[in-house]
């Protein structure tokens, strides 16, 4: 009988006085993939670092490798997190730093990237070429690292990892970020190297999963259980219920001085020869809630980018916003002051150095972290949120060190504290388990009762709040379609699998 691949025995891990990992027992023998999920915080990442190495545990991990495969001998894990340095060997970007040209000329591009992984690892650029297309992410080679969207920047983590071919691949939450069409893709990539003796453990909340997943297992308490898919339908369709928000965020937001909060007409951004945007034509009224959709690539953070200020070619743009035409004499600080904003790239670049309760409270001031501090009524409020949140005992804990789930819950919280006119979520939902997607996007529905206006960023096969009306949707830069919401299921490309999961 051929060897165990992966062989844990007792292993225990402790975070904070707290047990992550307890006597957790695993056996992963040759041609079996898996699939690993749990709540936020239950340990899944854990227990990947530490089959890789990356993380020391108490216990037993014992690989096993075949000498004669085609594949590399290696454990190769893919983070749920990309980081990446310029070429000066920094690390310490900005939100803003993305539309700066001087920090494009001193990022290396893609294609710089891949050559130089394919030179260490003695790798086919030919097959990553492949790979690229098959992920629709042939078009950026030759764009900065610092330009790429979150979705972008996940296909390049996984064109390494799948042109690298290892015999044991672990992918850490893979389809944060990606539309419909690259989920898909990117499953047919994993099933068609899963038949060429790859084996892979897949960390993942979704529905959508490769074929050749032929295990499901469950972190709990921190022990590792098997499941069947049964099972796990029938905890992801587990009903939620969300308590009354804040009294504070029940208020109605400031009314704005226009009824139109957002005008866009002919708006178009070029990076030199490279269109982004292409005669965008559109209108928020106030109160109005939105969803923002469109493939990996097709603009829609470079026109959220411009709502919320960051971007400079809004001023050379036909723009209104709030009934001011951009570049009418507001600030940028002014603007942010009416916006509650979250992001993947606003998550990447935030300040490590601040608190869960520091970070929560810097909502109110739209800074990277906290540099004065709030009066009694703020700081109130956010004690207010931190409780809400469930978020009491990692109050003074730093951002950094708690589950990616809980740093995304605790910039939620930041985003929604000073109660905006204009909430804009973007993926907000990234890193968090299904009972926390489905709580936060009904929270947002609790939200938006009290006339705020919102723009939120999701796929068809993504959780999305009920209280969403509308919908634009962004191909090639351009406005493709405009439409209700009812039209949108009408002509939806997954709409078996939309309408499962926007039931309230």
């Amino acid at each position: 009988m051929s060897e165990p691949v992966v062989h844990i025995t007792n292993l225990n891990l402790w975070y904070r006085q707290k047990a992550v990992l307890q006597d957790l027992n695993w056996t992963i023998n040759p041609s079996e993939n898996w699939l690993v999920y749990g709540a936020s915080g239950s340990g899944k990442t854990t227990l990947a670092k530490a089959i890789a190495g990356l993380v020391r545990a108490n216990g037993s991990i014992t690989l096993n490798f075949k000498p004669e495969a085609a594949q590399p001998p290696v454990v190769h894990y893919v983070a749920n997190w990309y980081q990446f340095k310029d070429l000066e060997g920094q690390s310490n970007f900005y939100y803003q730093q993305r539309y700066n040209k001087q920090a494009v000329e001193v990022t290396a591009t893609v294609r710089a990237e891949l050559e130089s992984y394919g030179k260490k690892h003695g790798l086919n650029f030919g097959i990553a070429e492949r790979i690229m297309s098959d992920l629709g992410f042939a078009a950026l080679i030759d764009s900065t690292l610092i330009q790429l969207s979150s979705g972008e920047h996940k296909k390049l983590q996984l064109v390494k990892a799948l042109w690298l071919n290892p015999q044991l691949l672990i992918l850490d939450q893979p389809y944060n970020g990606l539309d419909t069409r690259s989920r898909e893709n990117l499953n047919t990539l994993l099933d068609e190297l899963a038949e060429q003796g790859m084996q892979l453990i897949l960390i993942a909340n979704d529905l959508e999963i490769p074929a050749c997943i032929d295990r499901l297992a469950e972190i709990r308490e921190g022990k590792l259980v098997e499941i069947s898919a049964s099972d796990r339908m029938t905890d992801f369709f587990t009903e939620e219920t969300v308590p009354p928000v804040p009294a504070f965020l029940r208020e109605h937001p400031a009314a704005a001085a226009s009824e139109l909060v957002v005008k866009m007409i002919g708006i178009n951004v070029s990076y030199g020869e490279k269109q982004v945007l292409r005669n965008v034509d559109w209108e928020v009224r106030s109160g109005e809630k939105w969803l923002l959709q469109g493939h990996n690539g097709s603009g829609k953070s470079t026109l959220l980018s411009l709502i919320c200020g960051d971007h400079p070619q809004a001023y050379s743009n036909n723009f209104y916003l709030f009934g001011n035409k951009r570049g009418s004499g507001e600030s940028i600080w002014e603007i942010k002051a009416r916006i509650g904003l979250i992001s993947p790239e606003l998550h990447w670049y935030f300040d490590p150095s601040a608190t869960v309760w520091q970070s929560i409270a810097s909502g109110f001031y739209d800074s990277s972290g906290l540099f004065c501090e709030p009066g009694s009524t703020k700081h109130a409020q956010a004690d207010e949120l931190v409780s809400y949140f469930g978020l009491e005992e990692y109050k003074n804990v730093l951002m950094t060190e708690l589950p990616l789930g809980k740093q995304r819950l605790a910039l939620l919280a930041r985003t929604i504290i000073k109660n905006p006119e204009l909430l804009i979520l973007d993926e907000p939902c990234q890193g968090l388990d299904l009972h926390q997607t489905r709580y936060f996007n009904m929270l947002v529905d609790e939200l938006c009762k009290n006339g705020t206006t919102l723009i939120y960023v999701g796929h068809f096969d993504a959780l999305v709040p009920s209280c969403i009306e509308k919908r634009i949707l962004l191909e090639n830069g351009a406005v493709k379609s405009i439409e209700t919401m009812t039209e949108a299921v009408e002509t939806a490309d997954n709409f078996e699998n939309f309408e499962i999961l926007t039931k309230p």
